[in-house]
């Protein structure tokens, strides 16, 4: 009872009726669910409206609005926003031909809201598109019951140490197998550039990797990417976090490793490409901890403590293949002399606008110190 309990109460109807519905015909129209990121920076929201025929491309999905005063982005006596697509992709809950669309969100001025911080991300790599920067990143969470408690941890107690979940088998390793499969399915159906799931080291924390991606793709599937996380979470009826550190004590973080580079990089002796852009890094870490999470540091402050496969918060370190570093140099690329680095420093709950942003601002437009230059509409 303990166990049915710690799963919500929508998620026990019956889905079996709810599939009768689903097959009934559309007669060509079509669902198109907006999605956009709410007022807390973490959060996403959405609705769906219907459209007369199949959308082919974004330009054929019109603008929205909704109550900002709801969602933390405005206050009641001026609250509609606009919703403006920017990225589509099919629907793996209501199938084809309906639509999940990512939207920006603009205020009534039709300048971007606090949140919306994928337009200074789309203006910078929009003036570096030549460097040809590539994103990978890897997206840690926790699966909890919907006590908060971690989905399969017992009621009253913890799991043994560490050690057995990483990649684990077993029904005493790992927990949410199907939620974790389900997620993958429906990220490959919607056209999401997935590319690899396995299990954490802490029992109920997963991870699934986006990429690679160019520019400002990398956060338009990234945030897509969580969204269906949280929707197919939904269905069964448990609760995914990208809360840092969502256990205290000797239990790891969740971060969002960041994988970079760019065509110089990639290139043959581009292992020195490398060791440049590192050196560009070391000398602005606290503009990059400052962006890295949603607090400015301080939800990476209970992360980054240099245990628990993290650097310190407070230390710049760079090494290859140290796990226990901010900036990681895969061995491989060590060997092969060119490639990428992984910046192991994001939290979690990053926005990936603003971290895949700050990379570039630092390592092609060689902003230095904490202010960031703002670029004229290019």
């Amino acid at each position: 009872r303990a166990v049915a309990m710690s799963v919500s109460h929508s998620s026990r109807l019956n889905k079996l009726v709810r599939e009768q519905y689903m097959r009934l015909p559309q007669d060509g129209r079509v669902q198109v669910t907006y999605v956009w990121i709410d007022g807390s920076g973490e959060g996403v929201r959405c609705k769906s409206r219907t459209l007369d025929k199949e959308p082919k491309s974004i330009e054929d999905v019109p603008e929205w609005n909704f109550d900002g005063s709801s969602t933390a982005q405005a206050e009641g006596s001026n609250s509609d926003m606009f919703l403006v697509p920017v990225c589509m992709f099919r629907d793996p809950f209501c199938l084809d031909p309906n639509k999940l669309v990512l939207c920006e969100v603009l205020k009534y001025n039709r300048k971007p809201a606090e949140t919306n911080l994928r337009h200074t991300c789309k203006k910078v790599m929009d003036l570096v598109k030549d460097s040809r920067p590539w994103f990978g990143m890897e997206q840690e969470y926790t699966l909890l019951g919907i006590n908060g408690h971690p989905y399969g941890w017992p009621d009253n107690g913890f799991p043994g140490p560490q050690g057995p979940y990483y990649c684990g088998v077993g029904a005493d390793k790992v927990y949410g197998r199907d939620i974790v499969e389900s997620h993958y399915k429906a990220c490959l159906y919607a056209g999401v550039k997935i590319c690899g799931t396995n299990a954490e080291v802490m029992p109920s924390q997963w991870e699934f990797q986006v990429g690679p991606c160019e520019g400002i793709e990398m956060g338009d599937h990234l945030w897509m990417a969580r969204f269906i996380l949280h929707r197919v979470c939904e269905d069964f009826g448990v609760v995914a976090t990208l809360d840092p550190k969502p256990m205290t004590g000797n239990w790891n973080g969740a971060g969002c490793h960041t994988n970079y580079s760019t065509e110089e990089m990639r290139r043959e002796g581009g292992l020195k490409h490398i060791e440049a852009a590192i050196e560009k890094l070391s000398k602005r870490h606290d503009y990059h901890i400052c962006v890295y999470d949603p607090r400015g540091g301080r939800d990476n402050s209970r992360r980054l403590t240099g245990h628990h496969e993290t650097s310190n918060i407070f230390e710049f370190s760079a090494g290859v293949a140290n796990r226990g570093a901010s900036i990681r140099i895969p061995r491989q690329v060590g060997q092969d002399g060119c490639g990428y680095f992984e910046d192991r420093r994001p939290a979690a709950n990053c926005d990936p606008y603003a971290v895949t942003e700050a990379i570039m601002r630092t390592t092609v437009l060689n902003e230095t110190g904490v202010d960031t230059k703002d670029y004229a509409e290019h």
